[in-house]
């Protein structure tokens, strides 16, 4: 609960908004995330204090929803060019007559 406490106070800290903060910390208790952001909110304000821009981007929102062992999958591998020159097939030729390659 401390942990999450904290996690609040050094998000209200970095200008992120209490959702960004949630989206963020899944694992945290909502409420004693909550309690912190609310605590250095007031803190902050009475000292005339400004925030700290945070250093580290949001994620996009697809990697936060997704587990780590998914991102870990093998991608599919691109043709490379050489491969793209054998699967060459010819289009049906223009009014001109010639054929011309599909690429």
């Amino acid at each position: 609960m401390a942990d999450a406490k904290a996690i609040g106070s050094a998000c209200r800290h970095a200008m992120r908004a209490i959702e960004d903060c949630y989206t963020l910390n899944p694992q945290a208790d909502k409420a004693a995330v909550f309690g912190g952001w609310r605590e250095m909110d007031e803190y902050m304000r009475e000292n005339k204090l400004d925030g700290i821009a945070p250093v580290v981007p949001r994620p996009p929102p697809e990697a936060a929803s997704k587990p780590a062992a998914a991102s870990s999958k093998p991608k599919a591998k691109a043709p490379t060019d050489a491969e793209d020159e054998e699967d060459v097939e010819e289009e049906p030729a223009p009014k001109g007559g010639r054929k011309a390659k599909a690429h």
